[in-house]
C-alpha cells in the first residue's frame, strides 16, 4: 500500500475510530485477572496513540510531500547504480551530443495536485552519464499542444524541492502548475515546461547535488541526463539560453549552486529560503568532508570563478533564513552575473510551504523578465526550431528592504 496513496490514508482514519472507540466500550466490560486486564488496557491505549501518530504524520507528509513512498521513510532506498568519476566538467569525457537519443514512455502522475491543470507526466529515467535511474515529472504549459505553435519550441524550468522531499512537491504542495497556467495564457509569465526529478537518491542523505566519486554523482544527474531527457522528448529551447533552475530549502541551494556551476547549462536560479554553505542541511554529503564542503558553497564559488559566470540569481528569504546568504552572494557579484535579494518579513511565517507557496508566481515573474521571455503573448515567449525570441533582461535589483550589509562566509 503506497505511503502516499488514498487508501493508506482512509484505512488510517478507520483504525483511528477503531483505536477510539475499543477503549470506550470495552474499558469497563474485561473480565480476568487484573494483570490481564492492565494488559489489554495498556494494548489499547498504545493502539490509541499509534493510529492517532500515524495519521497525524500521513497528513503532514501529504501536504508538505516529504517522503513519496517507503524507502524514503524507513531510508532504505537508493537509485544509485555507479558512481565513477566524472571529472570537474561531471560528463567523464563523454561527448554528449554522440549518446544516444532518450526517448521515454510518459505515464499519468497521480497523487494530490497531479491531476490538475492540465495533468503531470512522469518517466523512470536511466541516467547515461551519472549512473542514476530516477522518477522525472514533468508539466507542458497551456501552449505547448496548441496546433499553431507546432514548432515553438519552449523554456525549461527544473524544480527541487528541500530535503526531505519529494519531487511532487512543487505540484502537489506549492501548485506551481495551477498558480502559473492560467498567467501563461493571459501572457504575463512565459510558458515554461516544468521538470521535476528526484532528488533524493541515497538512503537517509542529503546529497547536495553534488557528484561525490564512488558515492553518487547527483549534479550530472541534475544538470546532464535529466536536461537531455527532456530535449530529447520535449520541444524545449536549447541550454543555457532556455533554461532555468529553481528550489526551496536545501533544492534553493543546489538551484543555485548548479546555476553558479554550470552558466553553460542555465541562464537563471530561483533560491527560496536557501543557504550558502552546505551545513544548512546536517545530511548533507557535502557537509561532512571540509573541502568538499567548501568547493560547492555557492559563495566562494562565486567569489573565486575565473570569469563572472552569465547569469542571473533570484534569492529570497527571511533574517537567519536565506536573507543573508543572498545578500553575500550579492555582494561579491560582477558584471554580468545578477544577484537580486527580496526580503520576506519575519512575521509572513516560517520555513515551511505556506512561505513558499505565494512566492511561486513573482518568482516565474522575475525568470520571465531575466531570460528576456518578455513576448510572452501567443507563443509565450517561446522562439521557434532555432531558440527563442529576445527581450530586455534585468539589471541587478536591490532588496526589499534596500539593505546591503557583509555577512558571515558560511550564510
Amino acid at each position: 500500500m503506497s505511503l502516499t496513496g488514498t487508501p493508506f490514508l482512509y484505512t488510517l482514519i478507520v483504525l483511528a475510530v477503531v483505536a477510539v472507540a475499543l477503549p470506550l466500550f470495552l474499558w469497563t466490560r474485561l473480565r480476568g485477572p487484573r494483570v490481564l486486564r492492565a494488559g489489554v488496557r495498556f494494548l489499547m491505549l498504545l493502539f490509541a496513540q499509534g493510529t492517532a501518530v500515524a495519521l497525524v504524520f500521513t497528513l503532514v507528509n501529504n501536504s508538505n510531500n516529504l517522503y513519496d513512498n517507503w524507502a524514503d521513510l524507513l531510508g532504505t532506498g537508493s537509485h544509485v547504480n555507479q558512481a565513477r568519476d566524472l571529472g570537474a566538467s561531471g560528463t567523464g569525457g563523454i561527448a554528449l551530443k554522440k549518446l544516444p537519443k532518450v526517448k521515454q514512455k510518459f505515464t499519468e502522475a497521480t497523487g494530490p495536485g497531479m491531476s490538475a491543470a492540465g495533468g503531470v507526466m512522469q518517466t523512470e529515467l536511466k541516467g547515461q552519464v551519472s549512473g542514476v535511474t530516477a522518477e522525472v515529472y514533468v508539466w507542458l504549459p497551456p501552449q505547448y499542444n496548441d496546433p499553431s505553435l507546432k514548432n515553438i519550441h519552449f523554456p525549461v524550468v527544473e524544480l527541487l524541492p528541500g530535503y526531505p522531499g519529494s519531487a511532487k512537491a512543487w505540484f502537489g504542495s506549492l501548485h506551481a502548475h495551477e498558480q502559473l497556467a492560467s498567467l501563461m495564457r493571459q501572457g504575463k509569465v512565459a510558458p515554461f515546461i516544468l521538470v521535476a526529478p528526484r532528488t533524493t537518491l541515497l538512503a537517509g542523505v542529503d546529497t547536495g547535488c553534488a557528484n561525490v566519486p564512488g558515492t553518487v554523482n547527483a549534479d550530472t544527474w541534475l544538470s546532464i541526463d535529466v536536461p537531455k531527457m527532456v530535449t530529447d522528448n520535449f520541444r524545449a529551447l536549447p541550454a543555457p539560453k532556455g533554461w532555468a533552475v529553481a528550489g526551496y530549502s536545501a533544492g534553493a541551494h543546489c538551484a543555485t549552486k548548479l546555476a553558479i556551476a554550470h552558466p553553460d547549462r542555465y541562464r537563471a536560479a530561483v533560491s527560496m529560503s536557501g543557504y550558502n554553505d552546505p551545513m544548512g542541511e546536517r545530511s548533507s554529503l557535502t557537509a561532512q568532508d571540509p573541502a568538499l564542503r567548501r568547493s560547492t558553497n555557492p559563495y566562494f564559488m562565486l567569489k573565486k570563478a575565473a570569469t563572472p559566470p552569465a547569469i542571473s540569481l533570484y534569492q529570497s528569504g527571511q533574517p537567519g533564513d536565506g536573507y543573508e546568504a543572498g545578500l553575500a552572494l550579492k555582494k561579491e557579484a560582477k558584471a554580468p552575473t545578477v544577484v537580486d535579494v527580496i526580503y520576506i518579513p519575519k512575521k509572513v511565517g516560517g520555513h515551511n510551504m505556506k512561505l513558499w507557496k505565494p512566492q511561486v508566481v513573482p518568482a516565474f515573474e522575475w525568470l520571465t523578465r531575466q531570460m528576456g521571455l518578455t513576448n510572452v503573448n501567443g507563443g509565450g515567449g517561446a522562439g521557434d526550431g532555432a531558440g527563442g525570441t529576445t527581450g530586455t533582461t534585468g539589471t541587478s535589483g536591490t532588496d526589499a528592504a534596500g539593505e546591503r550589509s557583509t555577512t558571515p562566509l558560511g550564510q
